[in-house]
């Protein structure tokens, strides 16, 4: 199964249609469990496979049955919106796992083998940059932008643990700050800023210019500097040091800009395929 197979579940399923919806406040896809059910089985009405298959869960305990949220979705028959069974990308993997059909083999195989590729990578972990290397290769992207990507996630793992150091823990906390340096420099969140240039679960660095880039790093590197200087604690002392770091930025592009005469922050992305809507979810440029 190669990677762009796993660019949405619909993929995965190649000639099946698999409604999705986008969920952007979580930034994940929910999937029509119906539409999965009759991509993995030769079940004449796939409704009703779910409908004892769903029973069999709930009897057995399984908290897949728990994770079931029904979405409105438009109907291949009339077109019209009902509620149905959806289940996020997690659960749809674990919804394959419990089916026991032929067609779902090769997706168990796939699971087994990223299982023990996660296993080898517990005892040795250059074995995970190997793969992540090759992965931006075949994406297209150059040794040199590889090598900068990696010394950026380093410099990322600094700012963290810069702000560990200083009373910052939570995983959310770190989104907060990351936000506030965005806010300052771009004028948009992350997710707002992964919207305007029509990304969804993919990385918004790895779709960004090289100015772009240099000014994320800029404005995290000044942040990172500020923090071991000033000795911020807490969220929201460390939220003022975030916009500082974003303004030190921002002052960078608004030169830039001045001189250029035209934007740096753009909509322009890596994606070989665009989003079009939630009933059909990429079509390839």
């Amino acid at each position: 199964m190669n990677q762009d197979k796993l660019e949405t579940i619909s993929n995965l399923f190649e000639d099946k249609e698999i409604r999705s919806i986008w969920n952007s406040d979580k930034e994940d896809y929910y999937f029509s469990v119906v539409d999965v059910i009759g991509a993995l089985t030769d079940a004449n009405i796939p409704r009703n496979y779910w409908s004892d298959l769903k029973r069999k869960l709930s009897n057995e305990g399984s908290q897949l049955h728990e994770n079931i949220v029904q979405l409105k979705m438009k109907s291949k028959k009339d077109g019209k919106l009902y509620k149905t069974d959806t289940l996020d990308t997690k659960g749809i993997f674990r919804l394959i796992e419990s089916v026991p059909s032929p067609k779902a083999e090769p997706f168990k195989l796939w699971f087994a083998n990223l299982g023990s590729e996660k296993v080898d990578e517990v005892f040795d972990p250059s074995k995970g940059i190997d793969q992540m290397i090759d992965f931006y290769l075949q994406k297209g992207y150059t040794l040199e932008w590889i090598e900068a990507r990696i010394k950026a996630i380093i410099d990322r793992k600094k700012l963290t643990k810069a702000w560990q150091d200083n009373g910052v823990n939570d995983g959310v906390e770190y989104a907060i700050l990351t936000n506030s340096i965005y806010k300052e420099w771009s004028g948009m969140s992350a997710r707002e800023y992964k919207a305007h240039k029509g990304i969804r679960k993919e990385n918004l660095r790895d779709n960004m210019s090289r100015i772009e880039v240099i000014l994320t790093d800029l404005g995290e590197e000044a942040t990172r500097r500020l923090v071991e200087k000033h000795k911020p604690y807490g969220l929201i002392q460390n939220k003022k040091v975030a916009k500082m770091g974003g303004s030190a930025a921002k002052a960078a592009r608004d030169n830039l800009e001045k001189n250029l005469g035209e934007s740096v922050v753009t909509k322009d992305n890596a994606l070989s395929y665009k989003y079009l809507d939630n009933d059909k979810q990429i079509e390839h440029k």
